[in-house]
């Protein structure tokens, strides 16, 4: 049996791995950068919104979903790439789902800004 070597459990070690997952992911993967940049358009969005912190919040949590996809996506190609250098179909099909993870959270998202949008401007 493959034994895993294990450090004690550290927030402080925590936190700081998962920045640099973040900071890697955002350097390396032009769609996360373009998510970011979308973040902060939305986060400039919401400012000028004539709308009231419930919606606005609601706004502001959507934004993470495509970012927290673009992770997910990002983990698997990552491993993906790891576990098989060369193409394969099966590979092609992991990637394809990581892809589609993040189709669905942007989809997600524009769905949730339409129906708050619609039922705060529009009644």
């Amino acid at each position: 049996m493959i034994r895993v070597k294990s450090h004690k459990f550290s927030l402080l070690r925590n936190f700081k791995n998962s920045i640099e997952g973040f900071v890697e992911v955002t350097r390396n993967e032009k769609p996360m950068q373009a998510e970011l940049l979308c973040f902060v358009i939305g986060v400039v969005a919401i400012i000028f919104l004539p709308l009231s912190f419930l919606p606005k919040a609601i706004l502001f949590i959507s934004l993470f979903l495509p970012i927290g996809a673009e992770m997910i996506n990002s983990a698997i190609e990552r491993v993906v790439d790891l576990a098989s250098p060369e193409y394969h179909l099966l590979a092609k099909a992991a990637k394809d789902a990581g892809s589609a993870i993040v189709l669905i959270a942007i989809v997600i998202t524009a769905l949730i800004w339409a129906t708050v949008l619609y039922v705060t401007i529009c009644s």
